[in-house]
This record gives structure tokens, C-alpha cells and sequence, in this order.
């Protein structure tokens, strides 16, 4: 079985994704960590050095890998990884998409200090605002296609609980 979980930058991926994982007992696959490995860089580098196309492709290309292995994870997305190059597409094919489909006013708190999100990178918190309210129109008729949503205040409630264990 393979589980992407999909959603805006900071709507809570990768910390429901380990605890999904853990309770199923099986792998964690962070993609922005394995887009790190690969490239020898951390994100915000990748962008700054070769732009968001060049990372795009590495992150198609490495979704693709992940969606082919013969193995069950579970695997936190970048926001973008579904909106890409049929990705949405791919990730129903392999497996399960769950969309985490939270608030972005919650996203905002969660992310205010947070510079290691170049899409988001901004003086003020109403830019960031601004711009997670882009994103989310641009990308929610793709994150739509998911084979289940996970709608805030849910996915607020979750993170929460997840925290107090």
C-alpha cells in the first residue's frame, strides 16, 4: 500500500504522515528530504541555484521512482508534487492520495517564522497570506482529485492530538 498525502505547504504533511506511518508500521518517505539527498542541497539552494522548473522535473522524477517501488509507504508531498507533470494522476494510480485540506489562516500561524519554504518566502505575514491564497486557488481543483479529504478544523484537531502524545 502506498499513502501521498498532498495539500498546501504547512497543512500538516509530513507530521501526520510519520504518525500515519508509524501507526501502520510502515515507512516514512518525506519527498522534499529525498529531492535534498538527491541533489546534495536543501530546497531553498535548489531554487536559488537552478529554479523552480529544474526542481519540478527532480521532483516529478523522483515521485515517479517512489510510485514505482515495490514496497508500502507512506509519503508527505510537496504542495506542488500533485500539480506537476500528471502527478496527481500518478499518485491515484500507485495509491492513496489524502488531502490535507486545511485552513490557510491556520497555515499562516504555523509557518510565520519559516523561511525554509522558498514559494512562500516573505516580509510580512499578509504577503504570506496573500500568497497561500493564491496557491490554494491555483492548486485546489487538483488537490480535489484526492481519493479522501481531510478538511480543517479536522486536520487541526489531529495535529493537536498528535503533539500531546
Amino acid at each position: 500500500m502506498k499513502i501521498f498525502l498532498i495539500g498546501l505547504p504547512g497543512s500538516g504533511k509530513s507530521t501526520i504522515g510519520k504518525a500515519l506511518a508509524n501507526r501502520l508500521t510502515m515507512d516514512f518517505v518525506d519527498l522534499d528530504e529525498e529531492i535534498e539527498l538527491r541533489e546534495g542541497k536543501i530546497v531553498p539552494e535548489i531554487f536559488a541555484a537552478q529554479g523552480e522548473d529544474y526542481f519540478r522535473r527532480v521532483e516529478a522524477e523522483l515521485l515517479r521512482e517512489w510510485a514505482n517501488a515495490d514496497r508500502s509507504f507512506v509519503m508527505s508531498t510537496g504542495g506542488g508534487t500533485p500539480c506537476f507533470f500528471d502527478g496527481i494522476r500518478l499518485i491515484n494510480q500507485y495509491g492513496i492520495s489524502l488531502f490535507l485540506d486545511e485552513q490557510v489562516d491556520v497555515i499562516v500561524e504555523r509557518l510565520e517564522n519559516n523561511q525554509h519554504r522558498p514559494l512562500l518566502r516573505s516580509d510580512n505575514v499578509e504577503d504570506m497570506r496573500a500568497k497561500l491564497e493564491r496557491l490554494r486557488e491555483a492548486r485546489l481543483s487538483i488537490y480535489q482529485q484526492a481519493s479522501i479529504t481531510v478538511s480543517s478544523p479536522t486536520v487541526s484537531k489531529v495535529l493537536s492530538s498528535l503533539s500531546l502524545s
